[in-house]
């Protein structure tokens, strides 16, 4: 019972000097990336549903055709599902994707005759929050993907790579939810370092904190808890 409770008490919350040290050795490797908001929400949200189970690539190609056959979000929600799944195809899961997007902006209000989530950009953050992840299929990776990509607002989005590469840096806890990691990740970064640190910590989970780490390469590995452990397994390479 001992050992479960030590278990249970092994990971504590960072302190702002080693989140700082983690973002300088980040920033070394990677540069400092720079957030400009584009300023639309609806394109943001669109296109971040297009990314779930699929590539940036396939992403990318499906948002193009959908805006190249229908340019005004009235003709997406309004034409008939048929058509925005075989617009959207080439990003995967088109039959889920398509009646699921329409939803979306049936439900969104309007302004003019057109659907608009501009009034985010001055809400408050848990009213804004609670409504994007009120909408169908959307969690809190879109929401804050909206937030910081659309309007500059301090999110961290937690995708596979910042949860892996988070979790064995010491960020959160591991086995954390991708919801609590999303909390823990704002409690413990400084809101100017938010973009910074979710850009970066996906460019290292992609080239070297992969699911299969190349800790022999890893810049981090003398601050990192999972490479200590790997250690004392005798596992290292």
């Amino acid at each position: 019972m001992a050992r479960a409770a030590s278990e249970a008490k092994r990971w504590r919350r960072p302190r702002g000097a080693r989140v700082r040290a983690l973002r300088d050795r980040l920033r070394r490797l990677y540069g400092r990336p720079v957030n400009h908001p584009h300023g639309h929400p609806i394109a943001e949200l669109v296109r971040t549903v297009l990314s779930q189970n699929t590539n940036d690539r396939n992403r990318d190609v499906a948002y193009e055709r959908l805006r190249a056959r229908l340019p005004t979000w009235v003709e997406v929600r309004d034409a008939p599902v048929g058509v925005v799944e075989e617009a959207i195809r080439p990003g995967g899961l088109s039959k889920t994707k398509a009646p699921r997007i329409q939803e979306i902006l049936r439900l969104l209000p309007e302004a003019g005759g057109e659907p608009t989530l501009d009034w985010l950009a001055d809400a408050d953050r848990e009213q804004a929050l609670e409504f994007l992840t009120g909408l169908p299929g959307v969690g809190r990776k879109t929401a804050a993907c909206v937030m910081i990509f659309a309007f500059g607002r301090p999110e961290i989005p937690v995708d596979t790579h910042v949860h892996r590469v988070g979790g064995r840096l010491g960020l959160f806890e591991e086995r954390a939810s991708f919801e609590s990691a999303h909390d823990e990740m704002l409690a413990i970064t400084a809101p100017e370092d938010a973009y910074e640190l979710h850009i970066n910590l996906i460019t290292h989970g992609r080239r070297v904190c992969r699911p299969r780490p190349l800790c022999d390469r890893c810049e981090l590995r003398r601050m990192c808890p999972y490479w200590r452990r790997l250690r004392v397994g005798g596992k290292d390479r």
